[in-house]
């Protein structure tokens, strides 16, 4: 079945080069394609990440975790279908069918059914992963470069700075995180630059926090204290000494908080505030299908299913990514 939708829409349908889209997700595809091929084929390659004791380590302890291991390979395949929803999914997502503008069950032509207006859900499903990790990657991008950037000011110089900057933040983290994102959302307007920015902005004491314990402990180690001895400036010292070392922690808070952006942009989208029709988002398909709950439950159980998996994937990676690059079992 899944060679025939690919035939359908590679050849028949000739989307081979006929839109950006396609042309990046075939871009995508030949890169993942010749990445495996290396992978299998040139192992030498590799040599010297298998010759690094501290890569070794990681990766002996992240092989532990059956849960970290399925969570990988779960989004792998999230991401790949993504990436490649204008070849897999047998329909356009927003493609009405008017002869039939009725919920139809789940068959072998619309494997997941069709909502009210005859929309294919498991198109719509495949092209709201788009959406659910673009929001996603993208406010946790924002709400990273914030936090880490206000912990490492306050962090490294103390003092009243620090008194300041951690005040601040904590009174904004008292705003309750969703109250936050609809106020924000209501003073800004509907549109999904300004749903990244909603959700970037709150939550900023997770990664001030974080990156102010790691810096109070690095910058009075020795190589801290050599580099400033030797008139390094303070930005050299705080990117080129303090930021990566703290690289493997903040890896897995952002890991971490890309299964809450993505939870909070559904709850956004569910309430009219986030994703707007007729663009595919899982939240949006949430509110469209409580409407229906009795009489069509597919509408709301596949797109329920899509975020349960991918948030629950999110954070069993960053349970196992945690226990991987802990220094304590790196020693």
């Amino acid at each position: 079945m899944q060679l025939y939708i690919n035939y359908k829409n590679w050849i028949i349908g000739d989307k081979i080069w006929s839109s950006l889209e396609v042309q990046v997700s075939s871009i995508t595809s030949v890169i993942i394609i010749l990445a495996l091929l290396i992978l299998i084929f040139k192992k030498d390659l590799f040599s010297s990440f298998k010759e690094n004791d501290l890569f070794q380590k990681t990766w002996k302890e992240f092989n532990k975790s059956l849960g970290g291991k399925i969570a990988l390979i779960v989004l792998a395949l999230i991401f790949y279908s993504a990436f490649m929803a204008p070849f897999i999914s047998p329909y356009s997502p927003n493609a009405i069918d008017y002869s039939n503008m009725n919920y139809t069950a789940p068959s072998s032509v619309h494997w997941f059914g069709t909502d009210d207006f005859g929309r294919d859900i498991f198109s719509r499903v495949l092209y709201g992963a788009r959406i659910a990790l673009g929001v996603g990657f993208a406010a946790v991008l924002v709400n990273a470069s914030l936090g880490v950037t206000l912990g490492l000011i306050a962090g490294y110089y103390g003092g009243k700075a620090d008194m300041i900057i951690m005040r601040l933040i904590e009174i904004w983290n008292s705003i309750p995180f969703i109250l936050l994102a609809l106020a924000i959302i209501s003073a800004l307007g509907k549109g999904m630059i300004n749903i990244i920015i909603a959700v970037g902005v709150t939550g900023l004491i997770n990664f001030s926090r974080l990156t102010r314990s790691i810096v109070l402990q690095i910058k009075e180690k020795e190589y801290v204290l050599a580099a400033r001895a030797i008139g390094s400036s303070d930005f050299r010292i705080l990117f080129k000494h303090v930021l990566p070392n703290s690289i493997s922690s903040l890896i897995v808070l952002a890991t971490l908080r890309i299964g809450i952006s993505i939870l909070v942009v559904a709850g956004l989208s569910f309430l009219g505030l986030g994703i707007q029709p007729p663009t595919s988002a899982w939240g949006t398909m949430l509110n469209r299908g409580q409407e229906y709950l009795i009489q069509a439950p597919w509408m709301s159980i596949f797109p329920g299913l899509a975020i349960i998996i991918t948030v629950l994937s999110f954070n069993m990676l960053g349970d196992a990514l945690r226990d991987a690059l802990d220094p304590r079992q790196l020693d």
